[in-house]
């Protein structure tokens, strides 16, 4: 398709795509860049993993709230959900199989990564929720269907979060539970909108379960 996310830089570091047994996608939040989610990777030791973040056209994939009805936020939010299956297809185009690709998002980011595989479920290496869920004014479980074979999903929000509210949260790990995944949920009292040192340490260890479960 082509959309307002189509055609943006895809920021990379770590291992190169064609040289790596692992590929993480990382989703930016609202106002953010690709280059700074990227920022992120300086806190893990895995080098051997090649890391992938699409960038979202003026640096927002949709407009309003997750929480607004779904076509107030289109054509924004298809684009980006494309561009996530274009980065995941980036790592399968160079043997990097679906179920070592890790999916990771922080706020606006993190409600599209949630969205991306709860549309469409398969294996994969890993999801990382970092303050957001699924989008829409109402979600609805039996709206996602599918396997997701045991995906290791992580949840991580505060529990008065301005941007996120915790039954979002809640519902969205149902939904992922309903849909067959390894399921960890954390809400955090009183934490501001943002990453804890907790969180990088649940990311830490889906990445190394990530590259555990590699081929060598």
């Amino acid at each position: 398709m082509t959309g307002p996310h189509q055609n943006q830089p895809l920021v990379t570091a770590g291992a190169s795509v064609e040289a790596a047994e692992a590929a993480v996608v990382l989703v930016h939040g609202r106002g953010a860049t690709a280059r700074s989610i990227v920022q992120m990777t300086d806190e893990f030791d895995h080098d051997d993993i090649a890391y992938l973040a699409p960038q979202a056209a003026r640096n927002t994939w949709y407009p309003n709230a997750f929480t607004a009805p779904i076509e107030s936020n289109e054509p924004e939010r298809t684009s980006g959900l494309q561009a996530i299956a274009d980065a995941v297809s980036k790592a399968n185009e160079a043997d990097i199989s679906t179920d070592r690709v890790m999916i990771l998002g922080f706020s606006q980011g993190a409600c599209l990564a949630s969205e991306f595989v709860g549309r469409n479920p398969t294996r994969y290496g890993g999801l990382a929720v970092l303050s957001g869920g699924l989008i829409g004014e109402d979600v609805a479980p039996d709206d996602y269907e599918g396997d997701l074979a045991d995906t290791s999903v992580f949840l991580g929000c505060s529990d008065v979060d301005p941007h996120i509210p915790e039954e979002r949260v809640r519902t969205t790990a149902d939904v992922f539970e309903r849909m067959d995944a390894d399921v960890t949920m954390r809400l955090y009292e009183g934490m501001s909108h943002g990453i804890n040192e907790d969180e990088l340490h649940a990311v830490a260890d889906l990445l190394d379960g990530l590259t555990r479960d590699s081929p060598q």
